[in-house]
């Protein structure tokens, strides 16, 4: 007799248990077949930073297009003037605290955070953090600000850069809030810091406009900016760390196997 009987279905087919075509393929739960290893690669991140990344680059052809006075410029100014007024107080030291985190000290917490990564021995973490990090910075806000070069409100309250459109403290923000999601929340708790991240990402948005040195468009464009390169660099090396968090979690298992032992 066979050692693998077959059964059959109700129209008489045999039913054969599926199989993978290969053993280093991919089945379509999203798991490498023969290893077990989840190898995520989910479309809606993909698709969302896609959006937000054109959610930057379409106004900003908008804008090129008519510097001095683009469609939503009446809507900026109104904007504006409700951030008029006296700059003192608790508004003005809170407005400074987010101008340093958006500037030389945020260029702190990456470079921190790329430290632990490589103590820990995190190589593709270590790589996708400052890939995605100086990419999306030096690439895609820069290029955007060198292609609309449009000039920023009158007599801001900091010291700024040429290119108003889009704001790079809220780039780097929002693309903050997404590296460090990644790589440093576990995913049980990423709704919360998510939630706290687009606080954190409104509230530079606001200190740009109430400093005077952004349009509201251009803090919403860079939000767009920094969150969309986010997306898709997590996207792209999505499959590689999850991995390295695989393997990280065997290594942890065999240690706590060891000193139990």
């Amino acid at each position: 007799m066979s050692g693998n009987p077959t059964t059959t279905t109700p129209h008489g087919r045999p039913d054969v248990p599926h199989r993978s075509a290969g053993t280093g393929r991919r089945s379509g739960t999203g798991r490498r077949a023969g290893t077990g290893t989840a190898v995520p690669r989910r479309r809606g991140v993909l698709v969302a930073g896609l959006l937000l990344l054109a959610g930057a680059v379409l106004p900003a052809l908008v804008v090129r297009s008519d510097v001095a006075d683009p469609p939503f410029q009446a809507l900026d100014e109104r904007w504006l003037r409700w951030m008029g007024g006296p700059h003192e107080g608790i508004y003005r030291a809170a407005a400074g605290v987010l101008d340093l985190i958006g500037g030389p000290v945020g260029s702190l917490i990456p470079l921190s955070v790329l430290v632990l990564l490589l103590v820990r021995r995190r190589w593709v973490s270590a790589g996708f953090l400052p890939a995605a990090f100086l990419g999306g910075n030096m690439l895609v806000v820069q290029g955007l600000k060198h292609l609309v070069d449009r000039p920023r409100p009158a007599h801001p309250l900091v010291r700024v850069d040429h290119g108003s459109f889009p704001s790079g403290h809220a780039a780097t923000a929002a693309l903050l809030v997404v590296l460090l999601g990644v790589l440093l929340v576990p995913a049980a708790r990423r709704r919360a810091w998510w939630i706290g991240g687009a606080v954190f990402t409104l509230a530079m948005m606001w200190s740009r406009t109430w400093l005077h040195a952004h349009w509201l468009s251009d803090t919403v464009a860079g939000a767009a900016a920094g969150a969309g390169v986010g997306l898709v660099a997590w996207w792209l090396f999505g499959p590689a760390l999850a991995r390295e968090r695989a393997r990280a979690h065997d290594r942890r298992g065999a240690a706590a196997g060891t000193g139990m032992a």
